[in-house]
C-alpha cells in the first residue's frame, strides 16, 4: 500500500481482455489520483496457454463483445495473426514482470504506461507480448536504457514477480473481488471496490466520479453487469 490518502488500486493481468477494455478508465484516473497497479498472473504458470483453435474460438467472441462496449481497437493483426499463430503462447508472467522492471527503474507512473503499451502491443498489433524482444523494445520506447532492462527483469523474475502475483490475488481475495480488472479505491485505512461496469467507454465521466465520490461515500454496486474476466482465464 501506499501513503497518499486516496489511491485506486488495479487489479489487472495484460492478456485479459476486460483489462484492455478498461484502458481508457485507467488512464482517465491517472489525472485525479494515484493509481497502482497489481498484476494477477491469469495466465502464468500451469495457466500459459498455447494459441489454438480453441483459444481463439473462446476469445473472440468476447473480444468484438468488449470492442462494441467500449470503443477499444482490437488490430487486424490480432485477430488474424496472433490468434491464428499456432506457435505463440499466451503467458501473463513475462510482461508482468516488464511492467515491475519499467516501475522499478523509472516510477509507478512509468509501470502503468508500460501496462499501456503491452496491451496495444498484443490486442491492436498483434505482438508477442511474452516474449523478452517485444518487451524489451516497448521498455526502450518509453525512454529505458536496454541493458539495464535486461539485467533488472532477470532480478525482477527470480526475487519479485511471484510474491508480487500472489499478493495481487490476496489482495483481490480480502477486498471480494471476483475477477479482472477490479478497481479498489483507499482512502486511508479504508478499502472499497468499485464496480466499474458502466464507466466503460465513459472515461471522462468515471474521472468526474473519481473526482467528486474521493471526498465522500463511494457507490459500490450500480447494477451493470460484470465485465471481467476470472483469476484464471476460464470466463470473460
Amino acid at each position: 500500500m501506499t501513503s497518499p490518502a486516496n489511491v485506486l488500486h488495479y487489479i489487472h493481468d495484460p492478456l485479459c481482455g476486460w483489462c484492455y477494455g478498461a484502458a481508457p478508465l485507467v488512464a482517465a484516473a491517472r489525472a485525479v489520483l494515484p493509481v497502482q497497479a497489481h498484476g494477477g498472473g491469469m495466465m502464468a504458470g500451469r495457466n500459459r496457454r498455447p494459441v489454438n483453435a480453441e483459444l481463439r474460438n473462446y476469445v473472440m467472441p468476447h473480444d468484438r463483445r468488449i470492442a462494441q462496449m467500449t470503443g477499444q481497437v482490437f488490430g487486424d493483426h490480432y485477430f488474424n495473426g496472433l490468434l491464428t499463430d499456432a506457435t505463440a503462447v499466451f503467458d501473463s508472467a513475462p510482461p508482468i514482470a516488464a511492467v515491475l522492471t519499467v516501475q522499478a527503474l523509472k516510477g509507478e507512473d512509468a509501470g502503468l504506461d508500460m501496462l499501456a503499451a503491452i496491451q496495444r502491443a498484443h490486442y491492436q498489433d498483434g505482438r508477442r507480448i511474452a516474449d523478452q524482444a517485444t518487451l524489451a523494445e516497448l521498455a526502450q520506447s518509453l525512454g529505458v536504457d536496454a541493458e539495464a532492462f535486461a539485467q533488472t527483469m532477470r532480478k525482477v523474475e527470480e526475487d519479485e514477480l511471484a510474491r508480487h502475483i500472489d499478493a495481487s490475488r490476496e489482495l483481490l481475495n480480502y477486498v471480494g473481488g471476483r475477477g479482472f480488472p477490479t478497481f479498489v479505491l483507499q482512502r486511508g485505512d479504508t478499502l472499497e471496490v468499485l464496480d466499474t461496469g458502466m464507466w466503460l467507454g465513459r472515461p471522462d465521466e468515471w474521472a468526474a466520479f473519481l473526482r467528486q465520490e474521493t471526498g465522500g461515500d463511494i457507490k459500490g454496486d450500480n447494477g451493470a453487469p460484470v465485465a471481467q474476466c476470472d483469476i484464471d482465464g476460464g470466463r470473460c
